[in-house]
Order: C-alpha cells, then structure tokens, then sequence
C-alpha cells in the first residue's frame, strides 16, 4: 500500500495551513498532493448540501450528524487531507482534538465542483476507499445524476470501491442504512465567465 514520507506530508500541511489565511477557495491533500479548488461553492452548491443535510438527519438516529465543515478527515500515514461537503459520523466521534479519523466515518457526501468535477469524480472516489471511508456518495448537480460508491477491496493499485449504484435525480437513494429523496435537488446554470477557473495541483 503506497505511504508518504511524513516529513514531506507535514510540509504540505504547513503549506495548506498557511495558504486558507491568504488565498480563496479550498486546499486538500490527496494521492497526488496539493489540489487548490480556486472557486468558491456557489449557492445552487451550497443549496444541495444543505438539502442533503437535512434530509440524511431526518432519517438518521439522533447520536449521528450529518456534518458539513471544519475539522478536516485525515489519515497521516497516506498522506492524505479531505473535506468532504457533508461527513455521516456519530457525535460521540466529534469530540476527539483535532482532525477526524476517517475510519470513524460512515458515509463520504461531495456535491461535484462546476469548476472542478475530476476531484470528485476520480480523486475522491480514488482517495476515500484509500483512508477507509466506507461509503462514498456523489451528487452532481451539471447531470442531475450521481453514484454511491461502498464495498472495499483490495486490488493491485491499492484498496478501491466494488460496487457503485448510480442514479438519476429524482429517485431515492440509499446511502447506508438510510434513504432519502433527490427530488427538488438545484441543478447548475450554465457557467458566467467568472466561473470557468479550475484546480491547481502540487506536489
């Protein structure tokens, strides 16, 4: 299984650290190293995740969250840093100092970046199973369609999902023990010109 030097694992995080107090958007460490998403969500993003939230909590037993936001989910030894849109974790596992630990993780939920769809289509679906996160859900609000990514395994490239259910906004999906509606999820306009930046990558 691919690890990374701690030293040089720490330099990036000092390097992410430093960047979120200056610069706009959001930086994660990946497989691959740094990924700068240079815009930031937009409301028809932001809109769904909410959604989701809501929706996940209705359905969930009162100890678990559906938890948007900081803290980071990190696992040092892969040399990986996420922030998923949405994290399904039980409250207890909240309280630990510092980043959560991704194997305290129920379910992984990305809303897809306009301006940066790859992150969410193959680097997470690429870096999740990796930390042990078990369920990995995408929604994408360009297609109106998504995909629940669960059963890891191992293969020669490293652990990966086996088993991915699509579907189309509009039916409901099971994400774990839990079921929730995709009807009225917003769709993306097309893009302003002040929309079509991108992702730097690093490292």
């Amino acid at each position: 299984m691919r690890s990374v030097a701690i030293h040089v694992y720490r330099a990036m995080r000092d390097i992410v650290e430093a960047s979120e107090d200056t610069l706009p958007g959001k930086f994660e460490i990946t497989w691959e190293g740094i990924v700068h998403d240079l815009i930031s969500p937009n409301s028809r993003h932001e809109l769904t995740r909410a959604r989701l939230r809501k929706r996940l909590e209705k359905v969930m037993p009162q100890e678990i969250l559906a938890h948007s936001g900081r803290p980071d989910v990190e696992d040092v030894g892969q040399g990986i840093m996420r922030r998923p849109d949405v994290m399904v974790i039980a409250e207890a596992d909240m309280e630990t100092p510092g980043t959560f630990d991704p194997r305290t993780i129920y379910a992984a939920i990305e809303v897809v970046s306009r301006s940066n769809p790859d992150n969410d289509w193959i680097g997470k679906i690429r870096d999740y199973p990796l930390i042990g996160i078990p369920i990995y859900a995408v929604f994408d609000p360009r297609t109106g369609t998504g995909a629940v990514l669960t059963d890891i395994h191992l293969t020669p490239e490293g652990p990966r999902y086996a088993t991915r259910k699509d579907f189309v906004y509009g039916e409901d999906v099971t994400i774990g023990d839990w079921t929730i509606a995709t009807e009225g999820l917003p769709r993306y306009e097309s893009p302003g010109p002040q929309e079509t930046g991108g992702e730097r990558r690093c490292g």
